[in-house]
């Protein structure tokens, strides 16, 4: 090989994958499908043609370069409400579905899995029982899904990440030791996993922030936000508690606390470059997964195609059962101890809701990362013979949750009725309804107290009116284009008012997390408007 060949090599497979991405994520929007399950499926299509390069999953580069941007990304427009709010149902199947699982697999790993001991049904368990939080984040906000589901799903994905790896890791303690972790040991490792990397995650989070305090500069800022997860991830990793954790808590503390410690400019810019940046990553982690199969399908040897495709399709089918079976047994069993037991009145489960919960269970590239970086010999020096087969059923698994159960959402969902109408939602309409009144108390008072400005301001509080007027009917602007200082000092100071009333809806809780950015960005683009000298009345 020549010199620089294997750096070309590299750099001209992503640039493949870089066109890959844009060109069937174009076309996933011209068909009006998520384009995380089209990239999968043309990453299939092509790994079939002839002359298509093989290009292997490296553990490695998912761990540590795709996944802590990915879950820094997921993390930050998590609603800390809702989280708070489902935190029992979170923790049901953050933690209990994951140890149902392997569980299930290890008591069925005679019948269902041929030639598998418990203990490689439950390393097995261990790789794709945890959900996947790129693959639930990117498909579950397109296929529309009701937001509280939405919620749901978001933050199970991310939590058990961690109640995942740590089964991973006792699995691969029992498969190379041949000890048994106690029931004591366990739960005491997945507290110091869980709380260590919450305290890391939020000590960086909290030193970023006192940080940008004294910085406002977008290029300094956004590279800062780049850095953190990796930094957050790799320390947290040292210290041998839950990476994943840590940059979740960091990611949450940094999302609250980015409203009051980035500026309008800042914040639009970095939210543009996380915008292109999640997008083009999270594009080739989907299309790499498609293009595993060759690799995959070389792992197995003596095993006909028919048996292989029967023993993934049993093997998904299971799994989406075995889902679908906790989700509505601990439901119903919770309701009717808090029902008969606790005497509490509480909201009878729905069924079609529960449905959508079990059906949304998407694995992904983690899934697979995880099985790929399993050892191929045991201590004795022996193979490890299932080694091959966990790796052909994370796959089958992953492609079924993703592009079967992921093309039928939407469908689902219209069958269910679950359909949520689009527009705004009741708690933003009131939120836009107090912003309104408080710009306009805030430009009567100033009115009141400056006579000399009583033409410009009186013309601002008559366009405020008129929007107020419009909600909820229409969002349209009223035009007005700042021709003075002093009218751009008002709407700046109009604008703060809206900020302060803002901020406060969202502590107080009357405004869940996607309406304050949806909020806040409107307010973020006025005030740019102004400095641009470009602004408008909304």
């Amino acid at each position: 090989m020549q010199p620089g060949s294997g750096v070309q090599s590299v750099e001209a497979v992503f640039l493949l994958l870089l066109v890959f991405v844009a060109v069937f994520a174009g076309l996933a929007r011209r068909l009006k499908i998520a384009y995380p399950i089209l990239l999968v499926i043309a990453g299939l299509v092509l790994s079939l043609l002839p002359g298509m390069p093989l290009i292997g999953l490296d553990p490695n580069l998912v761990f540590l370069v795709f996944l802590p941007p990915l879950l820094y990304s997921a993390a930050w427009t998590l609603s800390w409400r809702e989280f708070q709010r489902n935190f029992v149902s979170i923790a049901m199947l953050a933690v209990g579905l994951v140890f149902f699982t392997i569980l299930g697999l290890a008591l069925m790993a005679g019948s269902l899995l041929p030639g598998f001991d418990w203990r490689s049904a439950v390393l097995l368990g261990a790789v794709v029982a945890a959900t996947d939080a790129i693959a639930t984040t990117s498909i579950a906000r397109r296929v529309g899904l009701p937001q509280r589901i939405v919620d749901l799903l978001e933050a199970e994905s991310l939590v058990n990440d961690g109640t995942g790896l740590l089964a991973l890791q006792f699995g691969l303690l029992m498969l190379m030791t041949g000890r048994t972790p106690s029931i004591i040991e366990g739960v005491g490792r997945l507290v110091f996993l869980t709380c260590g990397g919450v305290l890391i995650g939020l000590a960086i989070g909290a030193a970023v922030a006192w940080f940008e305090r004294w910085v406002d500069d977008g290029p300094i800022e956004i590279v800062i936000s780049i850095l953190v997860p990796y930094a957050t991830y790799l320390l947290g990793d040292r210290a041998h508690v839950s990476g994943v954790i840590a940059v979740i808590a960091c990611s949450m503390y940094m999302s609250r606390k980015s409203s009051g410690n980035m500026s309008p400019q800042v914040r639009l810019q970095a939210t543009a470059v996380w915008d292109a940046l999640t997008f083009a990553v999270n594009g080739i982690v989907f299309v790499l997964i498609g293009l595993q199969l060759p690799y995959v399908m070389g792992q197995i040897s003596g095993m006909s195609r028919v048996v292989l495709m029967e023993y993934g399709v049993g093997f998904s089918a299971v799994m989406i059962a075995v889902r679908m079976v906790w989700v509505y047994g601990e439901t119903y069993i919770a309701y009717a101890v808090q029902r008969w037991a606790q005497k509490v009145e509480v909201e009878k489960p729905a069924p079609r809701r529960l449905f959508v919960i079990g059906w949304g269970g998407m694995r992904g590239v983690l899934s697979l990362a995880a099985a790929v970086s399993l050892p191929y010999a045991l201590p004795d020096g022996s193979t490890f013979p299932q080694r091959s087969m966990i790796i052909y059923l994370a796959f089958c698994l992953i492609v079924a949750t993703l592009v079967v159960q992921g093309l039928t959402l939407p469908w689902l969902i219209r069958r269910l009725g679950l359909s949520e109408p689009i527009g705004m939602k009741a708690e933003e309409q009131d939120a836009r309804r107090v912003l309104l009144r408080e710009a306009l108390v805030h430009l009567d008072r100033k009115r009141s107290k400056n006579r000399d400005q009583s033409a410009m301001l009186g013309e601002l509080i008559a366009g405020y009116q008129q929007r107020l007027d419009a909600v909820p009917a229409d969002r349209e602007r009223v035009e007005g284009l700042v021709d003075s200082t002093l009218r751009s000092t008002a709407i700046l100071e109009v604008l703060h008012a809206e900020r302060v009333a803002l901020l406060r809806l969202w502590d107080e809780g009357h405004i869940d997390d996607d309406v304050l950015r949806t909020l806040q960005r409107d307010l973020d683009l006025e005030e740019s408007r102004v400095h641009t000298g470009s602004a408008v009345v909304r």
